[in-house]
């Protein structure tokens, strides 16, 4: 613990080393004015940005990087050297304030979806001041990152930062309103974050023969080995030596950057794991998940492995996800999601839980949509994921409040007690939830977790929904309430009781406590008028509606120009991404399988053509339904590519970004599967030495 104690953070800019570096009252002025919210004063900049330098460059940092989150799945930097020449044209180190503060990068290469054309091609970087810089020692070089969001030359947000610490204002400003209705007078309320992130690990070598694998992150051939995860043996099994000294490297580097790696395991599929950190504020969380991200790729390459992030490698095995766990606190270190021993009593919390219920209910399209991305396509819906329809889970006990509310007024509810029978263990109360690893939405005891968010993305999309549509359902119950007098506490409680009852009576539809895997569920949700949105096409076109444009445009999360562009960016990346598994699967398909699988069938051909030779009376009609049967599957799969090749020069001449990509998900994307159907089915049918690898 010591040894922990001594290098978690060492490489964070963060407030004890910035009370080591500057002056009380350089410090004291830029707590006030960040908090505030207001412009640092030149001298202040300078201040840090010396300081800064100074640390970085003590602790061999030659570089510096204003460090930011494109519309992209990767984040971006541009390394400075912190050589400069004095006005005798002496070499220096510096950081000026205006250096740390705004950058200058080339925003034309960027997805911008029409805010930027080609020939506009400055972009600003612009420090953000609430998560802290640290250095990352990469080789030889050891580099300053500067945290910043990304903007265009005409103010328009490029990056997926701005978005959230907007969003993490709006929500502050509504909850602080909320709070007063209980007497409640809290300065700040801080949107908390816990990500789970979950990654395969597989050998480089093996990686290196995979064609699939290299281009697009996960196998577009192979059938099911003889073994997957059937015997449920390697979920929280034994850890490996190999994949404990790999963790203990990830640990290390993630603590010095000061990221709380708190929990790791195996997951259900072989070489899959999974990795947790404490929860942080948010935006700092979002920057911490994508570090987290970049040194599982890099550590596992130390190692000679690949970490793969995609949602989906491996066909019918168990695909990745990052669970996306969310609350919010006070200042006062209050959480707000905490229900307390008796939540039938906690106006407070009924309230706040009733206006999440209808915050999701009401935009339970724009939360989904918020989590899909190509690969998650794949992932969602299967048995590992959730279903692709938003329901939320509150559990048994708190079901059973809101309904004798709804009933009753009241919200009579009794905890019940677990007896195990042995002296040696405890009894013990249930939580107040149980866990429901089937709700894409569940509540988990003092925190609401989004488990459909894809392992490759950003968390940052997510929260930022989550935050903006609850932010508005609080403005709501602002609104109405500001028009209720009364003159009691009694009397408030009162119509808050009525209030709760109202919202929960109108959007109850949501909550579901099932299994949310069954096809009665399906059924269920239809019958109740779920949005049922099975694809990324489908999910980004609920952004390009009237009500997305009011909510994100209302809550001042982004304007129309900055919707319309991130939904063009979005029908982009699902063509460039799909793009390249057809070409690839078609390249593959020409190149190795057709060859391998002709060769073997001519040699299958050759073979039973000697055997008739040698006698008439040999019987080989085994030999010939095999032939027939391999041959069957070749003209298949060579009419499946043939036409797969015909389909993608056709889409081509589709300019229309929302038409080309429903042509490719309407069109293309069943033939890929036909495709990779009849491959697998020749993988059966031949011999090792003719197929092209194994799926793991």
């Amino acid at each position: 613990m010591e040894d922990i104690k001594k290098i978690y953070g060492k490489y964070v800019f963060d407030d004890k080393v910035m009370r080591k570096y500057l002056s009380k009252e350089i410090y004291n002025s830029f707590k006030k004015a960040t908090s505030e919210g207001k412009d640092l004063p030149h001298n202040i900049a300078k201040a840090i940005s010396f300081a800064m330098c100074k640390w970085a460059i003590e602790n061999g940092a030659t570089h510096y990087t204003h460090w930011f989150q494109p519309l992209t799945n990767a984040t971006a930097e541009k390394r400075e050297c912190f050589i400069s020449f004095d006005d005798k044209n002496n070499l220096i180190l510096k950081l000026s304030g205006r250096e740390l503060i705004k950058g200058e990068s080339d925003a034309s290469s960027f997805p911008s979806g029409g805010l930027r054309a080609t020939f506009e091609a400055r972009g600003y970087t612009v420090w953000d001041t609430s998560s802290p810089a640290f250095i990352k020692k990469e080789n030889d070089t050891t580099t300053l990152y500067i945290p910043t969001a990304f903007y265009s030359y005409t103010g328009e947000a490029l990056d997926k930062k701005t978005l959230l610490l907007r969003s993490i204002d709006t929500i502050n400003n509504e909850t602080i309103k909320l709070l007063s209705l209980f007497g409640k007078k809290v300065n700040k309320v801080i949107t908390m974050l816990g990500p789970e992130q979950e990654y395969f690990l597989i050998d480089r070598e093996k990686y290196l023969k995979r064609k699939d694998l290299i281009y697009t992150g996960r196998t577009l051939f192979g059938s099911l080995p003889p073994k997957g995860q059937e015997m449920d043996d390697h979920y929280y099994g034994t850890i490996t030596k190999k994949f404990s000294t790999f963790m203990n490297n990830v640990n290390k580097k993630l603590w010095e950057l000061g990221v709380p790696a708190k929990t790791y395991h195996n997951e259900v599929v072989p070489q899959q794991y999974e990795l947790t950190v404490i929860y942080d504020e948010a935006n700092i969380s979002c920057d911490h998940n994508q570090l987290v991200m970049d040194i599982l790729k890099s550590v596992a390459n130390d190692h000679n492995l690949v970490c793969l992030l995609h949602e989906k490698p491996f066909d019918k095995l168990n695909g990745s996800g990052k669970h996306v766990n969310w609350s919010i606190v006070t200042d006062k270190n209050e959480n707000l999601l905490s229900p307390g021993d008796n939540p039938q009593e906690n106006l407070q919390f009924l309230l706040l839980v009733a206006l999440i219920l209808k915050a999701v209910d009401e935009n339970a399209d724009i939360l989904r949509s918020s989590a899909s991305n190509v690969g998650n396509d794949r992932r969602l819906g299967g048995n590992e994921a959730p279903p692709t329809i938003i329901s939320v889970f509150l559990g048994e006990h708190l079901t059973n409040i809101f309904e004798n509310i709804e009933n009753k007024n009241s919200a009579i509810s009794k905890k019940t007690l677990i007896t195990t029978g042995i002296n040696a263990v405890p009894d013990l109360y249930k939580d107040v939830t149980d866990r429901n690893r089937t709700s894409p939405f569940a509540f988990t005891g003092n925190k609401f977790e989004f488990r459909m968010v894809g392992s490759s993305d950003s968390c940052a999309m997510p929260v930022t929904v989550i935050n903006t549509i609850v932010a508005k359902s609080f403005k709501e119950a602002n609104e109405y309430f500001k028009n209720i007098k009364t003159t009691s506490k009694k009397d408030l409680n009162k119509e808050m009781i009525n209030y709760i009852k109202k919202i929960y009576n109108e959007h109850k539809r949501i909550v579901f406590n099932g299994n949310g895997y069954s096809e009665e569920w399906i059924k269920e949700a239809k019958n109740r008028k779920l949005p049922i949105i099975k694809d990324m096409v489908s999910a980004i076109k609920v952004l390009d509606t009237k009500k997305a444009n009011e909510l994100f445009t209302s809550m001042g999360v982004m304007s129309h120009t900055e919707l319309k562009s991130r939904i063009s960016v979005e029908y982009e990346t699902y063509i460039k991404a799909t793009t390249i598994e057809l070409k690839a699967t078609i390249n593959i398909i020409k190149k190795q399988i057709l060859p391998s699988c002709i060769k073997y069938e001519k040699k299958l051909s050759d073979t039973i053509n000697s055997l008739t030779l040698v006698s008439n009376r040999i019987d080989t009609t085994t030999e010939l339904n095999l032939l027939k049967e391999i041959n069957f599957n070749i003209q298949n799969l060579k009419t499946y590519t043939d036409n797969l090749n015909e389909q993608l020069e056709k889409c081509d001449e589709i300019e229309s970004l929302e038409k080309k990509a429903n042509y490719i998900n309407d069109n293309l994307v069943p033939l890929m599967n036909k495709a990779r159907n009849s491959a697998d089915i020749l993988e059966k049918l031949t011999t090792a030495e003719s197929q092209v690898a194994e799926a793991v």
